[in-house]
């Protein structure tokens, strides 16, 4: 929705000058300003913005008014004809019957207290701001549009070179107006395609469709608003409030227009069709509102102005259709937070799942869904609610098209999955088991179909409901309509033995309830399982209309002082252990350097004794000797190789000791920090990121545990951070939801639950 919207324009200019050729709504008004602030007394009985607060409630002195011509004395611009022979009327019965006309007429001829013809004037800009965005601010007004004109010699052509395409726009507004299917070439595209059809004929400089025009030089499809304050927004979210209408309505619509000027003269023609009307119901002195009317039966423009109108006001999709050419146009749903302080904003939205910077929210639904549009994460644990809004609101069955016999047998197969799709979705199973049961990749197939529902309103991300309703229920901090409004909603609610006041009270109640029968079926349903089917579509209306949100399981571990105690005590028994270990080392390594030393003095003195009797030997004796003496060395040598093998082994246990030393100080610096002392509890913020200590805590948890409990609490527990929902540790662990009860109920002493919104 855009509450700052206050009216659509549709000017054009010519050689005879500038008109304004259509705006809705028909007597648009300009929320009141004021010149200083309202009384205490005044602004509190008010319970409705500024926004809609009437000019009669306001005191004059307080409300800041715009200077124009349309306040002058109407008076002086009209003399009294004399009386013919016929009977004079009363004075007062001819100055009310004047005021009627001149006020009729005014409104023929003024627009937010302008003349419609200056107005018109300065929207229409010249030929060098044509082709482009317009913004204009005048006092507390906005105008924006994308101005386009002919080319100079009074020719409407497609220019690639200066104007955007149309295959921006969805709905199918790209296509060939000779037959061709939506999601044909572009206009320049096709221009390109025409002119290799032309043979023995000379081109022109400017290729393609191309129509003379009569009159019209210029027109302008323009968005009028009330200026928004700037200060009441976070920096730079006017502009991308700007650019969001100007990107999704101003110029998607100024493009189909002069796509079909430039293909068959349309909007000269639709100029002229409402111009004439204008100038015959003046003629005839006809109410300002007749002319609307008439307007709109005889005008697919006019008619396209007010739907996309009432549309963006009531914050749902517009159905277009100019020129037997359908739109579908939307505006995001929370475009107007942008205009809110985030402090404000968030009130209104902590209930969701949203994502806190814009980044992240284009990762997840790219760039068109990043900006208002506040919605949860898209994740294989969520799930996917179909809606049935647009069944009553086109008088057409959902997705009718799909089941065309006329589809082509190219799109059969994208047809054919979309409608397995549809017929398999449901409330109770997650994206991830949608894409199994499908056989569909979860990222390329299943999230893209998702982002497009969602895009067009068809569906919408919620939190998986258990299939025997055991799912625990809060209501919203606020509802977005008055509770008046519930009790209209009530005629469409479902057949059902209790009306909706009374399970919206039992669903409130209940959630405050930490165990037994804070759930869904305990609650409402008493543990009667007839009822399931029933309240299943009972709680899909529910969900539909957000008068409900589904609170999740999250856990936190906890290490008790009996832990902490426990790791303290094995951490004192490792260490003597370990002094007496490095005790024998360095004992057995003394005695092996004493021992090598003995070894080679006796060496040396063999080796001084075998030199003196080599000597003395003759050739053949010495020959003899040297054979019998190199066993001796060998073994020698093998037993110095192994004595240094001993030595490099003992080193290297040092190393480690040394390292489990440092590492042991290191822990022992945290604990005498006071940080964690062992006569209180300590929470464990992140165990997936657990430091040494932490993981002693959580491994002695699991003392006296059995094996299959142990290897499941140490796949779970990392996901024990107080952030992680339940679906999403059933997701990532891969379990089912009866093991981590398991998980819970051992381990119950050591964790701490609760329950919190997604």
């Amino acid at each position: 929705m855009a509450e700052t919207l206050l009216a659509i324009l549709l000017v054009n200019s010519s050689a005879k000058g500038s008109t304004l050729v259509y705006h809705w709504p028909p007597d648009p008004v300009v929320p009141p300003r004021l010149r200083r602030a309202l009384p205490v007394d005044l602004t509190a009985s008010q319970s409705i913005s500024q926004s809609h607060i009437q000019q009669e409630d306001i005191d004059p002195s307080y409300r800041w008014e715009r200077t124009n011509s349309s306040n002058r004395d109407r008076s002086l611009s009209y003399t009294h004809s004399p009386s013919s022979g016929r009977t004079t009327p009363a004075p007062n019965d001819i100055d009310d019957v004047e005021d009627q006309e001149v006020r009729n007429k005014d409104k023929y001829e003024n627009v937010f207290g302008y003349a419609s013809e200056f107005l018109a004037s300065i929207l229409c800009p010249s030929t060098s701001m044509c082709h482009q965005k317009f913004q204009l601010t005048v006092d507390d007004l906005a105008f924006i549009g994308h101005p386009v004109c002919a080319d100079w010699d009074d020719v409407w052509r497609f220019n690639s070179g200066r104007a955007k395409t149309t295959s921006s726009s969805r709905g199918g507004n790209s296509r060939d107006r000779g037959g061709g299917e939506s999601g044909s070439p572009s206009p320049a595209n096709r221009s390109l395609s025409l002119d290799k059809k032309i043979s023995g004929q000379e081109k022109s400089d400017s290729a393609g469709p191309s129509t003379k025009c009569t009159w019209l030089h210029t027109f302008n499809f323009v968005l009028v608003l009330d200026l928004p304050d700037p200060s009441s927004s976070a920096s730079g979210n006017l502009s991308k409030y700007f650019d969001i209408l100007y990107d999704q309505i101003g110029f998607i619509v100024a493009a189909v227009l002069f796509q079909e000027q430039v293909l068959s003269n349309f909007v000269e023609q639709e100029c002229d069709l409402l111009g004439s009307l204008k100038d015959e119901c003046i003629r005839k002195s006809e109410p300002y509102t007749q002319y609307f009317e008439q307007a709109l039966g005889i005008s697919s423009v006019a008619s396209a102005m007010k739907t996309l109108y009432d549309a963006i006001k009531s914050s749902s999709v517009a159905y277009l259709s100019i020129h037997d050419l359908p739109l579908e146009l939307q505006l995001p749903p929370h475009l107007d937070d942008l205009l809110r302080n985030e402090e404000d904003s968030e009130l209104d939205t902590s209930h969701l799942d949203t994502n806190a910077n814009y980044s992240e929210a284009e990762e997840f639904w790219g760039t068109e869904m990043s900006f208002g549009w506040q919605l949860p994460a898209l994740a294989p644990w969520k799930s996917l609610l179909l809606l049935d809004e647009i069944d009553s609101d086109q008088g057409q069955e959902a997705f009718a098209n799909l089941r065309s016999p006329y589809i082509t047998p190219e799109d059969r197969p994208v047809v054919e999955g979309l409608m397995r799709f549809l017929d398999t979705v449901n409330v109770t199973l997650s994206l991830a088991d949608l894409a199994s049961l499908l056989d569909w990749d979860l990222e390329t197939q299943v999230f893209p179909t998702v982002r497009w529902l969602v895009l067009h309103r068809k569906a919408k991300i919620v939190d998986i409901i258990n299939l025997n309703l055991k799912t625990v229920f809060t209501l919203p901090p606020k509802f977005d309509r008055p509770i008046s409004w519930l009790f209209e909603l009530a005629s469409d609610f479902p057949q059902h033995p209790l009306p909706l006041p009374e399970i919206l009270s039992m669903i409130s109640t209940s959630s405050a309830k930490q165990t037994g029968g804070n759930h869904f079926f305990g609650s409402v349903l008493e543990s009667r399982k007839d009822l399931i089917p029933l309240y299943h579509q009972v709680v899909s209306w529910m969900l539909k209309h957000d008068l409900i949100i589904v609170l999740h399981l999250r856990i936190r571990v906890v290490a008790t002082p009996e832990v902490k105690a426990l790791v303290k005590a094995q951490k004192g028994n490792a260490n003597a252990r370990k002094v007496q270990r490095l005790d024998r080392k360095k004992k057995r390594k003394e005695k092996t350097d004493s021992d090598g030393n003995n070894e080679r003095i006796i060496e040396r003195g063999r080796e001084r004794k075998r030199t003196f009797t080599w000597l003395s030997m003759s050739p053949k004796s010495a020959r003899k000797h040297s054979q019998n003496s190199q066993p001796t060395r060998a073994v020698s040598a093998t037993h110095g190789r192994g004595m240094s093998q001993d030595i490099e082994e003992d080193g290297e246990d040092d190393d480690e000791a040394d390292d489990e030393n440092e590492e042991e100080t290191e822990v022992d610096a945290e604990t005498d920090t006071g940080s964690h002392n062992v006569d209180v509890p300590s929470m464990i913020k992140d165990p997936g990121r657990a430091t040494s200590l932490q993981r002693r805590w959580l491994n002695a948890m699991s003392l006296g545990k059995d094996q299959i409990l142990t290897r499941r609490f140490e796949l779970t527990n990392q996901y024990f951070d107080g952030k992680t929902t339940d679906d999403e540790i059933l997701y990532r662990a891969e379990i089912t939801r009866k093991q981590l009860r398991e998980v819970l109920h051992h381990y119950e002493e050591f964790l701490q639950t609760f329950l919190h919104p997604s």
